[in-house]
């Protein structure tokens, strides 16, 4: 089993300015993002057998952690800059 942390600031680099701005504005955006880490500390406490749980518990946080991860991506992706300016 993997034991590094999937960080989102790691996951999407190129997106750290627009998660700290949806932070702020979005109410929805920081929950998921809060909701996130959550979920990544208890898998990797999980992992690193700091509070063990058996493999079917640590698939499902796995597959909620990959579907709380696509859904911010989406809002990122969405929320883009470039994807707010009118076109000339």
């Amino acid at each position: 089993m993997s034991n590094t942390p999937h960080e989102l600031a790691v996951e999407f680099p190129e997106h750290v300015a627009q998660m700290r701005h949806l932070k702020e504005t979005d109410g929805h955006f920081a929950r998921l993002f809060e909701t996130y880490h959550e979920v990544n500390r208890a898998i990797h406490r999980a992992e690193t057998d700091v509070e063990p749980a058996d493999d079917f518990h640590i698939v499902e946080m796995r597959k909620k952690r990959m579907q709380l991860k696509d859904e911010i991506y989406g809002m990122l992706v969405r929320h883009e800059p470039e994807a707010e300016t009118p076109p000339v």
